[in-house]
């Protein structure tokens, strides 16, 4: 909003020229696509400024010869300015006027063959719908025809899940302004849109960039500046000592695959500590990595090393015996080094909330969804969710990851929301590469903020390379590592241009 109101003053146009470009960047993708294809288009207006966008675009179809059908939401008696001035221009060059919808036996027959513009809400919606608006939303669904969103699908608001999940849009494509809004990445809005656009309105590009954002969008563009080149002159002690602390009878597969990820993210050294019965398995697995066995068979009961690490991630396959416990504790008294917490690591902490206080600055957390929920408690929604999440960073000072299909950092009020990555890496062992890739990094001297969003973009990246020769099935965390080097070099590769 406040982008649109310097973009206003600063360029020296109304509102309305806004809205009037927001109309005609849709008309025009849409009109690339349909090449003049005599498809019949039907666009549902609602009464406030995504209707009004709506409006500018059912115009521009009607000027160049698309056979369109307009219809007016009318589930209100107030509308917007915009929608006023729109729905008179509208009125000046189509014959019958926009029809009115003002209840179910109004709701127009929809071919699914046909196309349905969806310009009802956008994010403005911020009450309950009536009962017959949502009704619409499920018939314009039922009829399977090609559903395009404006700005957002209608039923979704901007700052919490739709009450009712079948009284949203399911839009296969969403065509929306300038940038992408947080709704497109959390699971419980992201599943209504098959393919997003983002459209350039002309806002002011610098305005935008000097605005204090607490949400960022990361792609490669984002982590490119992060990225720290290798020194001709440098060696293995130039690029640290990543510590991996886990294992347990059963569960030795864990550590391998984190010792292996920070190895293969640049760690100059790894070492690792596990129980004995992990011994040989280690050692014969990974030659490249060094082993401080530990005294009891099955499960750790001494966190202690005789060098310091640059880095230590713990949890992997931990357990949580209370030997294993007690000695977690007696570490984190003393511990001052950069930590990397995942899985059993945080179960325990989730168990004994004192212990939060005893972990170092920006300590980073990786839970899944389940180690997450024990660690804040239960959420309504993702909003909630991130808010909780919000406070926990902010009161502990920690980095936390909260993993899925779009990974987000959240480092206090600052949220990163990661891009790349694929439902194949949904999969056993995925979670400890994560958490080695990240030590790895700390380890070679990123700062605990740069390592885990670009661990998370690499491990994400590795994934999609992955994805072109396993496919989602076949995918596993071991060829999510085998992927970790091209992942880096694709850092340099131009994307591909569309169209």
């Amino acid at each position: 909003m406040q982008a649109n109101q310097y973009t206003i003053q600063n360029q020296n146009i109304t509102f309305l020229d806004l809205m009037e470009r927001a109309g005609k960047a849709v008309f025009q993708l849409i009109d690339q696509r349909l090449n003049g294809n005599p498809v019949p288009i039907h666009v549902f207006c609602g009464l406030g400024n995504n209707g009004g966008d709506g409006l500018v675009l059912a115009r521009y179809l009607v000027e160049h010869g698309y056979i369109v059908h307009t219809y007016i939401v009318n589930f209100s008696s107030n509308r917007s300015e915009g929608f006023m001035q729109n729905f008179n221009r509208l009125k000046e060059i189509v014959t019958p006027w926009p029809y009115q919808i003002k209840g179910i036996e109004d709701f127009p027959k929809i071919a699914s063959s046909e196309i349905v513009i969806d310009a009802i809400f956008g994010l403005g919606l911020n009450r309950s719908m009536e009962s017959w608006v949502k009704k619409l939303i499920q018939y314009i669904n039922a009829s399977q025809c090609y559903k395009i969103s404006i700005d957002v699908p209608s039923g979704i608001k901007a700052d919490e899940a739709p009450e009712t999940k079948d009284a949203v849009i399911y839009a296969n494509s969403c065509l929306t302004f300038q940038s992408p809004k947080l709704v497109f990445f959390l699971p419980e809005t992201a599943g209504y849109i098959q393919d997003l656009e983002i459209l350039d309105v002309g806002l002011d590009q610098k305005f935008i960039q000097q605005l204090p954002l607490n949400i960022s969008l990361i792609g490669k563009q984002e982590v490119l500046p992060v990225y720290i080149p290798r020194d001709k002159f440098g060696h293995k002690g130039t690029y640290g000592h990543s510590l991996i602390i886990g294992g347990s009878k059963g569960k030795i597969g864990s550590v391998v695959l984190a010792a292996k990820a920070s190895m293969r993210i640049g760690s100059g050294l790894t070492t690792v500590v596990i129980p004995q019965c992990g011994y040989e398995v280690l050692q014969s697995t990974l030659p490249e990595v060094m082993v401080c066995e530990n005294d009891s068979d099955n499960y750790i009961i001494d966190f202690e090393v005789n060098f310091i690490p640059s880095a230590i991630g713990i949890g992997v396959g931990l357990g949580k015996k209370s030997k294993t416990i007690a000695s977690f504790k007696k570490f984190l008294k003393v511990n001052k080094m950069p930590l990397v917490l995942d899985a059993d690591a945080i179960n325990i902490i989730s168990e004994n909330n004192d212990l939060l206080e005893l972990l170092p600055e920006s300590t980073v957390l990786t839970p899944h969804p389940k180690e997450l929920e024990r660690l804040i408690g239960s959420w309504k929604d993702d909003f909630e969710k991130l808010d909780k999440v919000k406070d926990f960073s902010n009161k502990y000072k920690c980095i936390v990851l909260i993993k899925g299909a779009h990974s987000i950092t959240v480092i206090g009020n600052q949220l990163y929301v990661n891009t790349t990555g694929n439902p194949g890496m949904a999969t056993a062992g995925s979670g400890d590469v994560l958490t080695g890739i990240i030590t790895g990094l700390i380890s070679q001297g990123y700062t605990p903020k740069n390592a885990t969003i670009f661990g998370v973009y690499l491990h994400g990246t590795a994934g999609d390379l992955a994805l072109r020769e396993f496919g989602y099935q076949a995918l596993m965390a071991s060829d999510i590592i085998k992927y970790i080097g091209k992942a880096y070099m694709d850092l340099f590769v131009e994307p591909e241009k569309k169209g």
